[in-house]
C-alpha cells in the first residue's frame, strides 16, 4: 500500500498518517491514526514536524470544516489546546501505569526465579533423599497457595524465560502446578485440595527422570518401543513418590493418571470418565495445554490462545467438559503470550491479564522508534482500546516476532492484586 510524506499543513480530515515520533514525543494514545476532528488536526500541526507518513488507500472521505475568522480562531486554538493538555495528562497517567506494571512484572519474575530453583533443587532430591524433596515441595505450595487463596483479584503474568533443553521439566512442572492450582481454586475445591493439585502436579512428571534423555529430548516421532518406554513415567512416577511416606496419598492419582483420558483412549489404564481421579482430571487439562504451547518440536508450538482453542475444538470428548470450560474462563480470551492486533492497527503481546476483567489485558505494544525495554505497556478498554483480533507469530516480519519476543519457553507466575 503506497505512503508518501507529506506536511502536517496540507493534512485534511479523514487522512490515514502516521506520526515519524516516538510514542513518548506526541500525547496521541497511537501516532497512526485516521484524523477525525479539527483538534486533532491542530494538534500534529503543532507538533513541529517537518512531515508525517499518509495513507490514501485507509483515508476516508469526511467533510472539511469552514475556515474561521480571527475571533473563532482565537477560540478554537485555546479549545484545542486544552484537548490537548487533557490528553497529555491521560497519557502520563498510562504511562505511570506501565511502569507500575513494569516493577510488578520484575517483582514478578525474581519470584518466579527463586521458585524455579526451589523446584531444580529438590527434584534434584527425591531419589536420595525423598525426605527433603517432599518437605521443600510443600513449602513451595504453601507459599504458592498463600498468594492464590488469599485474594479473589489475581494477576497472571507472562514470564519470558529462556529455558535450556535439560530445564524443561522444571520449567514444565512449575507450569503446571501454578496453572493446575489456579484452575482447583476456580472450581471451588478447599484449601486443602488446591494444595493436594499442586503438590501433585509439580511432581506429576517425576517419573521422567527415569527415561532416557534421547527419549525425552527427540523432535521427531517416537517409534513404538519409544513410546512404551516414555508411557512408563507414570509408573516410575508412584515408585519415586512412594519412597517416603510424606507425599499425599491423595495426590497419588494424580502422578498416575495425567494422562488418561475420559473416553478412554490414555494411559497407563485406558481409564474412562468415572474411573479418573478428580484431581487428575484438573492436572491432565493443565499437561495438555502446557505440552501443546511446548512441544519438542519447537516448529509445531502453538500461541496460548491457539492452544486453548484446539483443545476445545478437537479434544471434545477427551478432556472433561467442566475443568475444560472453567480453565478457558480463567485464562481469558487472550491469555498471557497471545499476539493481538488492537483496535488502531498497532500488534503487541499479552503480558498479563487479571481476573477482574479478562477482556482488557496489559498489552506490551510493537513501537520501531522505542527500544523494547521502554516499549509501551497499555491496560486496554473496551471503550478506547481494544483487540481486533489474534495473530499467529509465524504471520510477523521477523523483526517485530523478535521485539514482541515471544519466547519458545512462555511461562507464567500468579501475583495477588494490591
Amino acid at each position: 500500500m503506497p505512503v508518501l510524506k507529506i506536511k502536517p499543513e496540507a493534512l485534511k480530515l479523514g487522512y490515514a498518517i502516521k506520526l515519524p515520533a516516538g510514542w513518548l514525543k506526541h500525547p496521541f494514545l497511537s501516532g497512526n491514526m485516521i484524523i477525525e476532528n479539527s483538534q486533532q488536526l491542530q494538534i500534529i500541526r503543532s507538533l513541529n514536524l517537518d512531515y508525517v507518513f499518509f495513507y490514501p488507500g485507509k483515508s476516508v472521505k469526511m467533510t472539511q470544516p469552514e475556515e474561521l475568522n480571527d475571533e473563532d480562531t482565537a477560540g478554537f486554538n485555546m479549545a484545542a489546546s486544552e484537548a490537548q493538555l487533557k490528553m497529555q495528562q491521560e497519557k502520563m497517567q498510562r504511562i505511570e501505569q506501565a511502569k507500575a506494571h513494569r516493577r510488578d512484572l520484575q517483582r514478578t519474575e525474581k519470584a518466579y526465579a527463586q521458585s524455579l530453583l526451589q523446584v531444580k533443587s529438590l527434584m534434584s532430591k527425591i531419589n536420595s533423599r525423598p525426605l527433603n524433596a517432599i518437605d521443600e515441595a510443600g513449602s513451595l505450595i504453601s507459599a504458592m497457595a498463600d498468594i492464590l487463596l488469599g485474594t479473589d483479584s489475581l494477576v497472571l503474568h507472562l514470564i519470558s524465560a529462556a529455558a535450556k533443553e535439560q530445564e524443561g521439566l522444571y520449567y514444565h512442572s512449575l507450569n503446571v502446578a501454578t496453572l493446575s492450582m489456579m484452575l482447583a481454586k476456580n472450581l471451588n475445591l478447599s484449601p486443602a485440595q488446591v494444595k493436594t493439585v499442586g503438590i501433585g502436579a509439580l511432581f506429576h512428571d517425576i517419573g521422567k527422570i527415569k527415561i532416557p534423555s534421547q527419549i525425552l529430548r527427540k523432535t521427531t516421532d517416537l517409534s513404538a518401543p519409544e513410546q512404551n518406554l516414555l508411557k512408563l513415567h507414570t509408573k516410575y512416577g508412584v515408585e519415586l513418590v512412594g519412597l517416603t511416606d510424606t507425599f499425599p496419598l491423595e495426590a497419588w492419582p494424580i502422578v498416575e493418571q495425567h494422562h488418561e483420558y475420559i473416553d478412554g483412549s490414555g494411559y497407563p489404564k485406558a481409564l474412562k470418565e468415572p474411573q479418573i481421579d478428580a484431581l487428575a482430571k484438573i492436572v491432565a487439562v493443565v499437561n495438555v495445554f502446557d505440552n501443546l504451547c511446548h512441544p519438542l518440536d519447537i516448529s509445531k508450538s502453538r500461541s496460548p490462545h491457539h492452544a486453548l482453542s484446539y483443545m476445545y475444538r478437537s479434544m471434545k470428548g477427551k478432556l472433561p467438559e467442566r475443568e475444560m470450560k472453567v480453565m478457558i474462563k480463567m485464562m481469558g480470551v487472550y491469555p498471557p503470550g497471545t499476539i493481538v492486533l488492537l483496535s488502531d492497527q498497532r500488534l503487541g503481546i499479552v503480558m498479563s491479564v487479571n481476573s477482574d476483567s479478562l477482556l482488557c489485558p496489559n498489552v506490551l505494544v510493537y513501537d520501531a522508534d522505542v527500544p523494547r525495554l521502554e516499549a509501551p505497556i497499555l491496560t486496554l478498554e473496551p471503550d478506547k482500546l481494544s483487540i481486533s483480533k489474534v495473530i499467529k507469530i509465524q504471520a510477523l516480519p521477523q523483526h517485530i516476532a523478535e521485539y514482541l519476543n515471544p519466547r519458545a519457553q512462555v511461562s507464567y507466575h500468579i501475583q495477588g492484586k494490591n
